[in-house]
């Protein structure tokens, strides 16, 4: 089913992942009502490649404001939800863990509260991490029957975020009754997501765009840690093939948890990531500071996606080594000029030659 003509109420539409998620949607033919505080870097991307543009309403409100979030559903009448409201950082949950916690906790319960009261059938996809997992010892990547779990403020948070999904799932939303109530629910679990116009503090990406511009080496503290890569549109664009398919087919099958990651070559050190990003970046550099002091974050993280290709049909479009390349692109090109031609660009190419997906990005640059 297309998305065309679709009410779509967006959580979290000025950060990052929203404002590609917002860009996409649009793209096929949503009505994207977005809810969320202002951006939290300057520069953002929403204010720099104008993605308020692309939007049917464009409310600021808080996920912890429980009336707030009511009142916005209520104003919507959505045939989608996608909640992507949240603090996104693990060092930012270290120094506030409480504020962490009541945001991606107690903030997914007042969506799911707000979809409850609003009594209509609809697709609801919370998106969650792929930091949700319990770490095992042997690295093996994770599936999604997983146990949930967190060594750290963040991890726990993204655990609790599905935890909540469950509950709610069980006790309003059960999937055996699903012709009766209507509300098909699943959450998404993103691998590291990289991608042009994220200028959030602590990131990889952003940080190695960030010295290679101030011409300055990039500090790294942990060039061995593993993780699961991929490009913005990739995760993004596989929430939205998520979506189509559960309005166009109501199905228990499709009320779960879903990994979105790359295929099992995907996964890269820190270290990799660098090194590709410097090539990508003529006079790039970085240097290893070892942090004794730095806290605690999980060292291999792969994820399973065997259960999104086979069942959902879903696979990445672009490994980590473009990822990375289109990211440096992105910097380069969008630190001079238009940011909203940037993106117009990765989504054009991302999109060539994926059969039934053909549709004219213009109006997007």
């Amino acid at each position: 089913m297309s998305l065309k003509g679709k009410r779509v109420l967006l959580t979290g539409h000025t950060g990052f992942m929203g404002s590609w998620l917002t860009t996409l949607l649009h793209a096929r033919g949503a009505e994207v009502h977005g809810f969320a505080l202002d951006p939290s870097t300057d520069p953002s991307l929403f204010e720099r490649a104008r993605v308020s543009r692309l939007l049917a309403s464009d409310t600021r409100g808080d996920v912890r404001d429980a009336a707030a979030v009511l009142a916005a559903a209520a104003k919507v009448e959505p045939d989608l939800v996608l909640h992507l409201a949240a603090q996104p950082l693990v060092r930012l949950a270290y120094r506030e863990p409480a504020a962490t916690f009541a945001t991606n906790v107690v903030g997914t319960a007042h969506v799911l509260d707000a979809v409850r009261a609003t009594g209509r059938r609809m697709v609801v996809i919370v998106a969650s991490s792929d930091k949700c997992y319990e770490p095992n010892a042997e690295g093996r990547p994770h599936r999604e029957t997983d146990p949930l779990g967190g060594h750290e403020p963040y991890a726990a948070s993204k655990a609790g975020t599905e935890l909540v999904v469950a509950a709610y799932r069980e006790a309003y939303f059960p999937t055996n009754k699903l012709s009766h109530h209507g509300i098909q629910l699943a959450s998404v679990r993103a691998g590291n997501v990289v991608g042009g116009g994220d200028w959030a503090a602590d990131r990889i990406v952003p940080d190695a765009a960030r010295a290679a511009a101030a011409g300055r080496a990039l500090v790294i503290r942990m060039p061995e840690a593993v993780r699961p890569w991929q490009h913005v549109l990739d995760a993004v664009g596989g929430y939205v093939a998520l979506a189509e398919r559960m309005l166009t087919d109501e199905a228990p099958a499709w009320c779960r948890g879903w990994n979105f990651g790359p295929d099992d070559g995907g996964v890269a050190t820190v270290g990799d990531i660098v090194t590709r990003f410097n090539r990508s970046w003529p006079g790039a550099a970085h240097r290893v500071e070892r942090d004794p002091t730095a806290p605690r974050e999980t060292h291999l993280l792969r994820l399973d996606v065997s259960q999104t290709r086979d069942k959902l049909g879903w696979r990445p479009r672009w490994g980590w080594e473009e990822a990375i390349d289109r990211s440096a692109a992105w910097y380069r090109d969008a630190a001079g000029a238009d940011a909203a031609s940037a993106c117009a660009r990765d989504l054009a190419a991302w999109r060539v030659n994926v059969p039934g997906d053909a549709a004219s990005v213009a109006g997007i640059s």
